[in-house]
């Protein structure tokens, strides 16, 4: 009895081999739960990474106008006082202009004129790029003429035609020069 027995459980228990010889492969179903709970989390990572490069482009774009609006705003700002500065040279040409171009008091306004202009520039740091007996510099000076004397050194400014101005390192406009040798 006791062989009968083992047939009947072997036959009722399921085998690792089935009747072809391979071996039978329960299913895992711990995987399916685990992978389905890894993409739900990959899912919620993609959409809040999705949410914050949203966000950050919005902000991004938003600082770009902002500094825009200011950049402006600075240089209505920078203008304006440049202008506040002018307005007493302005003044002081319809004063001049009220006089006779002869009178004394007329080139006394034009004297005072220059030298507020020449203080103004001062104040907002601007230079004179050339002067008399300077060495020529073709990035700031531009010769328009020429002569040979042997008085003068060598590329040397001999007269200035019209003067030129730099702010820092900024130049305004170059000085045109006559140059010798």
């Amino acid at each position: 009895m006791a062989d009968k027995e083992k047939e009947q459980k072997q036959t009722a228990e399921p085998t690792a081999e089935t009747q072809a010889g391979q071996k039978e492969v329960a299913p895992k179903k711990e995987k399916k739960p685990k992978k389905n709970e890894e993409a739900l989390r990959l899912k919620e990572e993609l959409d809040a990474t999705k949410d914050l490069l949203s966000r950050t482009a919005a902000e991004f774009d938003n600082y770009k106008k902002r500094t825009a609006r200011e950049r402006l705003s600075l240089a209505e700002y920078t203008k304006a006082e440049l202008i506040k500065q002018l307005l007493p040279i302005l003044d002081n040409v319809d004063r001049a202009g009220a006089f006779d171009a002869k009178s004394n008091e007329y080139l006394k306004g034009i004297e005072m004129i220059v030298k507020q202009l020449s203080a103004f520039g001062e104040g907002i740091g601007m230079e004179e790029v050339a002067k008399k007996g300077d060495v020529f510099d073709p990035t700031c000076h531009e010769a328009v003429m020429h002569i040979e004397d042997e008085a003068y050194g060598e590329s040397e400014i001999v007269e200035v035609l019209q003067k030129g101005y730099k702010i820092g390192d900024t130049l305004i406009r170059s000085a045109m020069v006559k140059v010798a040798n």
